[in-house]
């Protein structure tokens, strides 16, 4: 007994001395036992998925494109702002059919398999698009819509694949669906930190063009994983079967959205961003105006957008850790709110008040891009938690994705309205008189969403929000594609173990 204490009371020591060292490394183990969480609970493949699309190839691929995207349009196809605004809205059509692409995946395999063709198409269309742009010396404005709407489309396709995975466990496992949505921003986020870091560099010392050919890489990838994808083939596929399999997919859709707790949301999505107006090609011609902007350089542009980028990685953090958890109306209305009120610094700046204050343009610059991406993430994370709590059993990945074409249309009205007023109101290549004013409609009308928050569920992230008769009819509701994909049927062998 005498030994037994002794050695009790040794190992209570050593538990002691030991217990400092877990503190000091609490913090950076913490992320790293959450990420192992999630390859645990929804196995690594599905992890390693979100990375690529959202991480690479939308993050640090979009931060290319982006900043390559301005500049091509601002020097080497020298448009107008407004007309660079509708040119954008063009390029985001492929974004707009993601519902045809999820069908698509969903029920129509080829050569026998369901997802790895469809990452090769989508990967092989972006790597072609790329390389054209990026060799031709300079293609006429319609050839270079078709290549980029070309290369959006490879970025849709890719995404409505990692999108169906989502949705699915966010059913299977409801109590990580935040957790989840918090792993694709991140992704993402981190992947737009280390692309817009390199941007402006990239397109300093090779041109915009010379950035969509790298821009290749991250489409190489998408291509790569759907060679390395281990998916059950299956040859005997009944394709008679497939337009009845649409209509049901269709009957299916129909039903749900014809459900108050479903179109409600969906309504205040559409119009919580249709109102928030885009005007940031007015805002990009003015940051390098000599004149009129502070006449930034491509390397200060790029840099501005990474450091910004930081605070879309703080707002996805935040939401994690402190957000998640609240009533989407409650969180909802403070995100709009915070959001409305972080275009005044916008305001500020280009009526020049930074530097009555005595505040350098580059270091305000910094503060008003941080915050702006931080808000916009604070008020889109909620939005997809709750377009997952509204996808149906059975056709999850094309109900996500014709949620998401409409917060997308929404995205697309905000673009275009927001060309819309730049040329209403006179803001061109170097004028800029009246963008304070284009800066004041656009703040106020983000306020507008506030009267719509009715529209939106009190519940909290972890409730279901379908009805029970919706929710009921997964029996109903062919789901081969699910059994036969291997990112969904490793998380039903976790879930069965």
């Amino acid at each position: 007994m005498v030994e037994e204490e002794e050695d009790l009371k040794s190992s209570g020591d050593m538990v002691e001395e030991n217990e400092p060292k877990k503190g000091c490394s609490g913090a950076l183990c913490t992320p790293i036992n959450w990420f192992r969480m999630l390859c645990v609970e929804m196995h690594w493949s599905f992890v390693m998925g979100v990375l690529v699309v959202y991480g690479i190839n939308q993050g640090l691929g979009g931060a290319l494109y982006r900043v390559g995207t301005e500049y091509y349009m601002k020097d080497v196809q020298k448009v107008q702002p407004s007309e660079a605004q509708f040119y954008q809205g063009i390029t985001s059509i492929p974004w707009l059919v993601k519902p045809l692409w999820g069908l698509l995946t969903d029920v129509l395999p080829i050569f026998g398999y369901r997802r790895r063709p469809y990452f090769i198409v989508a990967g092989s269309i972006g790597v072609i698009s790329m390389l054209v742009l990026s060799f031709h010396e300079k293609l006429h404005i319609a050839l270079a819509l078709l290549s980029l709407t070309a290369g959006s489309a490879g970025v849709a396709v890719a995404d409505v694949t990692i999108d169906a995975c989502v949705a699915q466990n966010s059913i299977n496992h409801p109590s990580l669906a935040a957790d989840m949505q918090s792993l694709c921003a991140l992704s993402s986020s981190i992947g737009a930190l280390l692309g817009f870091s390199v941007s402006g560099i990239f397109v300093h010392l090779i041109g915009p063009k010379g950035v969509y050919g790298l821009l290749a890489i991250p489409f190489g990838l998408v291509f790569l994983i759907g060679t390395l994808l281990k998916e059950p083939h299956s040859p005997n596929f009944a394709y008679t079967q497939v337009n009845q399999k649409f209509i049901d997919a269709g009957k299916a859709m129909w039903t749900t959205l014809k459900c108050p707790d479903v179109w409600r949301p969906c309504l205040y999505m559409y119009f919580s961003l249709a109102l928030s107006l885009n005007i940031l090609d007015g805002m990009f011609y003015w940051y390098t105006d000599s004149k009129s902007g502070p006449s930034f350089s491509q390397e200060n542009v790029g840099y501005i957008f990474s450091i910004s980028s930081v605070g879309s990685l703080l707002g996805a953090v935040l939401y994690q850790n402190v957000l998640k958890d609240h009533p989407f109306r409650d969180l909802l209305f403070w995100t709009q709110l915070v959001y409305s009120l972080s275009g005044t610094l916008d305001l500020m700046l280009v009526l020049r008040l930074n530097l009555k204050f005595g505040i350098p343009d580059y270091f305000f610059v910094v503060i008003d891009e941080s915050v702006s991406q931080m808000t916009r993430r604070l008020k889109w994370m909620p939005l997809l938690v709750l377009s997952s709590k509204l996808c149906p059993p059975g056709i999850e990945g094309t109900f996500f994705a014709l949620l998401m074409s409409i917060d997308n249309v929404g995205l697309l009205s905000a673009t275009w309205g927001g060309g819309i007023l730049l040329h209403a109101l006179k803001v061109t290549r170097t004028q800029f008189d009246n963008l304070w004013l284009a800066i004041l409609i656009r703040n106020f009308l983000r306020l507008a969403p506030l009267c719509l928050l009715f529209l939106v569920p009190r519940v909290d992230p972890n409730s279901s929000i379908l009805p029970t008769e919706i929710l009921n009819t997964k029996e109903d509701i062919e789901t081969q594609e699910t059994e036969n994909i291997e990112l969904v049927s490793l998380v039903n062998r976790v879930d069965d173990r």
